[in-house]
C-alpha cells in the first residue's frame, strides 16, 4: 500500500519530525488560498503515486499568486507523463502547497527492509535530492548503512554513526538529525512499512533540520493492525484491475504485453511469462489464482484479464494441487459461455484430476479453447496466435 506526499508527511510530524507548513487543495482557488495562508514563498507539487514530478514540471517553486494560480491550473488540467508513469500519464486530483525553504544542503534518509539479512537496515547519504538509484549505481560507496537489531531496534551508537556519516558537526544540527532518524525509523516499525523514505531531508541556511518530501510504502498483509493506514488509502490513485484482483484474492500486475498469462503459483507465473518471451511473445500481466482459488474466482479471473484491451491471446497454465484442474476447466467453460471469449485461449493443464479436466473440455467443443501437451507447446501455440 502507497501514501501520498502529505499523508506521509502527517506521519513524520507525528513522529516528532520537523517538516515545513502545507497544505493539501484540489482546486485552484484553494491553492492560492493556502498560498496567502503561508504568506511567503511555496512548493506546488502533484500528490501522484510516481516519481520524476520535478522533471515533467509538477513541482514548481511560486513567488507570487499568479505564479501559484498558474502552477495549479497547469497541473490540475494535465496528466503527469514522467517515467515511471508510461506515455499515459497519471490524473493529478490534488496538490500539496507547502512553505518554501531556503536549503543550504540535502541529505537521503531512508528504512527499508534488506530481505538478505531478515531485518530493516537505516540507509543515509549526503547525496539527496537526487535518485537515489542513480547513486547507487554510481557511487555506492555514498550510501551508509546501519542494520537495526531485531530486538533493541537501532541503538544509540549507531544513530551517532549515521549523523556523523551525513557530515552534521553541529551540535544543536546533530541532535535535531537524530531525532529524525530516529523518528523515520519509529514509524516504519510501528506502521509495518516497507519503505519509509525522506529525500531530501534539508539543512536551512538558518540552521534548521527539516524532511521537505517523504515517500511511504506499507506491507499490504499488515495493513488490517492499522486503521489509520486504511482511513488514508486513495483507491483513485490504484490500478483499478488490481483493486480488482485483491478483493477476489487473486494477485494480479499489470504488463505492457498482449499475451494474458493465468497460472497457479507465483514461480510458475515467472516461467509462463519467461518461455513467453522465449517463444517472442510479450506478456500482458502477471496473474496468480493461488492455491484455494473456486470456480468463482477463477472467472473472475478471465474477467480481469479480458478487461485489458491490449490482450489478444490467453495462455493458462495450470498445475493441478491445492487448485484442482477439473476447477480451472469448469471456470474456463463457464467464462467461455458467460462473458464469451473474443481472443485464443490456450490451455495446458497438468497435475491433480487432468484427466477428468481434459474430458470436460473436450466434451465442452469450444473452439476457442486450444489444449496444449506441454509449455513450450503452450507458449508456441499462443505466440504464434497473436503473432
Amino acid at each position: 500500500m502507497k501514501v501520498h506526499e502529505y499523508q506521509a508527511r502527517d506521519l513524520l510530524t507525528e513522529a516528532g519530525v520537523p517538516v515545513p507548513a502545507s497544505s493539501v487543495v484540489e482546486t485552484t482557488d484553494q491553492a492560492l488560498a493556502a498560498f496567502n495562508e503561508i504568506d511567503g514563498m511555496v512548493v506546488v507539487k502533484a500528490q501522484v503515486f510516481a516519481g520524476g514530478r520535478g522533471k515533467a514540471g509538477f513541482v514548481k517553486l511560486c513567488k507570487t499568486a499568479d505564479e501559484v494560480r498558474e502552477a495549479a491550473t497547469f497541473m490540475l488540467s494535465n496528466k503527469m507523463v514522467s517515467v515511471q508513469t508510461g506515455p499515459e500519464g497519471i490524473e493529478v486530483k490534488k496538490l500539496l502547497i507547502a512553505a518554501a525553504v531556503d536549503i543550504e544542503s540535502e541529505y537521503y534518509v531512508a528504512v527499508v527492509m534488506d530481505r538478505s539479512r531478515r531485518r530493516p537496515v537505516v540507509m543515509v547519504s549526503r547525496e539527496g535530492g537526487v535518485e537515489i538509484e542513480v547513486v547507487a549505481k554510481e557511487n555506492p560507496s555514498a550510501i551508509i548503512k546501519q542494520w537495526l537489531h531485531p530486538h533493541l531496534g537501532l541503538l544509540g551508537f549507531q544513530v551517532n554513526q549515521l549523523v556523523a556519516a551525513l557530515g552534521f558537526t553541529d551540535k544543536v544540527q546533530a541532535k535535531a538529525t537524530g531525532k529524525v532518524i530516529r523518528g523515520l525509523v519509529d514509524v516504519f516499525l510501528k506502521y509495518d512499512c516497507a519503505l519509509a523514505e525522506i529525500n531530501p531531508l534539508v539543512r536551512t541556511t538558518a540552521g534548521e533540520v527539516l524532511a521537505i518530501d517523504a515517500k511511504m510504502n506499507f506491507d499490504d498483509n499488515a495493513t488490517f493492525r492499522h486503521q489509520k493506514l486504511l482511513d488514508m488509502c486513495d483507491p483513485s490513485e490504484e490500478d483499478q484491475l488490481e483493486l480488482r484482483a485483491n478483493k477476489a484474492n487473486l494477485s494480479y500486475i499489470a504488463l505492457d504485453g498482449n499475451i494474458g498469462c493465468l497460472v497457479n503459483g507465483a514461480g510458475l507465473a515467472m516461467a509462463t511469462m519467461d518461455i513467453i518471451k522465449l517463444h517472442g511473445g510479450d506478456p500482458a500481466n502477471f496473474l496468480d489464482v493461488g492455491g484455494s482459488v473456486t470456480t468463482e474466482g477463477a472467472i473472475e479471473a478471465f474477467r480481469i484479464i479480458l478487461s485489458d484491451k491490449k490482450v489478444k491471446g490467453i495462455l493458462v497454465n495450470i498445475f493441478g494441487g491445492i487448485a484442482k484442474c477439473d476447477t480451472i476447466a469448469e471456470a474456463l467453460i463457464a467464462a467461455a459461455k458467460e462473458i464469451g471469449f473474443d481472443v485464443p485461449v490456450v490451455v495446458r493443464l497438468e497435475g491433480t484430476n487432468v484427466d477428468r479436466a481434459r474430458q470436460m473440455l473436450k466434451e465442452a467443443n469450444l473452439d476457442v479453447l486450444i489444449p496444449a501437451d506441454d509449455l513450450t507447446d503452450a507458449a508456441e501455440k499462443v505466440c504464434a496466435k497473436v503473432a
